[in-house]
């Protein structure tokens, strides 16, 4: 059975969201929460597989909530999804920084519902490569300045290649496909990449592959300049616009 916490300072979509995950035999709501400081303390105590959190709630918004869950050991099991009204909301960039595993639009069909909580319990980030590219292209096409790569050195030449690939959106099929290795080779490396760097998911991936400066956007996905693994350096034109959906394989 998957745990869910709801958090959410509106009650009436509390109230929807519940009504939709209380239709599934394998998903069980077990709290509800109003504010973010309420969500954290409800993490801490209920232990949830998964935390649907509002991006804008009173006292504590849902990034500072993920943040805090994210800092905390004892809540590493948990998965935080953001929930937001549009599908760049200017707040979901900072929440995958955050810790977020990623995002879900709150007028989601009621089956996507289900099958997302799904994919977040079971590890996998709520980011299709085309919501990925998209995400990057708007709030990383304006980068700060990069800065040391936590880890970034204990990473083989292979896994820094994997690394700056998977920041360009690709799947992990994909991957396999460009680097002509088979797709648990791929998962392995992304996985070691995980460890290594202390990312909680691939959508951390993403985001500490750019502040790192290991990629950088506005050049070719293909004909970027390489870095010394070979690895393109940059991604091109953002894929077509998609809903959330999983990466391919597990929690890499």
């Amino acid at each position: 059975m998957i745990r869910v916490l709801l958090a959410d300072d509106q009650a009436l979509i509390r109230a929807g969201f519940r009504a939709l995950l209380d239709m599934a035999g394998d998903i069980t709501v077990v709290g509800e929460a109003g504010n973010g400081v309420e969500a954290v303390e409800m993490s801490r105590a209920l232990r949830p597989d998964v935390a649907l959190l509002d991006v804008r709630m009173p006292l504590l918004d849902g990034i500072q909530a993920t943040r805090r869950i994210g800092a905390d050991p004892e809540l590493d099991a948990v998965r935080v999804v953001i929930l937001t009204n549009y599908a760049l909301d200017e707040y979901v960039f900072a929440a995958l920084r955050a810790g977020a595993g990623g995002f879900l639009l709150k007028d989601i069909e009621p089956a996507e519902l289900l099958r997302s909580v799904r994919v977040a319990a079971a590890g996998d980030a709520l980011l299709s490569p085309s919501v990925t590219r998209r995400l990057i292209e708007e709030y990383v096409s304006t980068p700060p300045r990069p800065v040391a790569g936590p880890g970034l050195e204990r990473l083989t030449g292979r896994e820094l290649e994997i690394l700056a690939l998977v920041a360009t959106g690709m799947s992990n099929a994909e991957m396999a496909g460009h680097l002509a290795i088979s797709h648990a080779t791929v998962k392995t490396h992304v996985s070691r990449s995980m460890t290594k760097l202390g990312a909680r998911d691939r959508a951390q991936l993403v985001v500490l592959a750019y502040e790192s400066g290991l990629v950088t956007p506005g050049a070719s996905r293909t004909t970027g300049t390489s870095g010394a693994s070979g690895a393109p350096r940059a991604f091109g034109t953002p894929g077509a616009p998609g809903t959330p959906g999983s990466t391919s394989g597990g929690r890499a």
